[in-house]
């Protein structure tokens, strides 16, 4: 009798254990990478509201120096042009900024100090963490309410809402914080106000 010996080639593969343990490697970096991306919009949205208040705290020290508002003013060399600037404009002195009086605001916060950018006062307005700009004038967003509003154009519905939520009564047609559409998820909103 002959016995032919087979043997059996070894086959190599992935057990249970490996298969388990990159399953798991996988889920830690998609995990690690969702979380930054929900730390990075959280940030973002921070900005929006700090960027609101750092051109708040300029006007008002512009105001408490000058006795006037920036854009506004209508007195000669309020402020002075820096050596190199850009001359500003001159408003029309009745205590409002109006529309029309926007570029001027964001030049003379600039030549004052209290601003930073490049702003030629005909229609340079800064940028706000999601790329559009932001502006701040007088207006009426709602009826009846016509006051000094930050404006930021185009934001993601959901970073308005958050923002309604988080720093007023989360409704967009009431309040100091205010939009002109519904805060529908996946929308963009044109115009966000938020009362100086």
């Amino acid at each position: 009798m002959n016995r032919k010996l087979t043997h059996r080639k070894k086959e190599d593969g992935f057990t249970l254990v490996e298969i388990a343990i990159v399953m798991v490697i996988i889920g830690l970096l998609i995990g690690g990478v969702l979380k930054g991306q929900a730390m990075i919009q959280n940030a973002k949205v921070k900005r929006v509201v700090k960027q609101a208040d750092e051109v708040r705290a300029a006007v008002m020290t512009f105001y408490d120096k000058y006795g006037v508002y920036p854009g506004d003013e209508n007195k000669a060399a309020i402020p002075p042009t820096p050596s190199g600037g850009t001359a500003d404009g001159s408003g029309d002195g009745d205590g409002q900024i109006e529309a029309a009086e926007q570029y001027d605001m964001f030049l003379d916060l600039q030549n004052a100090g209290l601003l930073s950018g490049s702003f030629n006062g005909t229609s340079d307005r800064p940028n706000h963490a999601f790329g559009d700009n932001l502006t701040m004038y007088w207006v009426d967003p709602g009826p009846g309410t016509a006051k000094h509003n930050f404006i930021f154009y185009n934001l993601p519905a959901e970073v308005c809402q958050e923002i309604d939520i988080k720093y007023d009564d989360g409704d967009r047609s009431s309040g100091t914080i205010t939009a002109n559409a519904d805060y529908t998820p996946g929308n963009t909103i044109a115009n966000f106000y938020m009362q100086f």
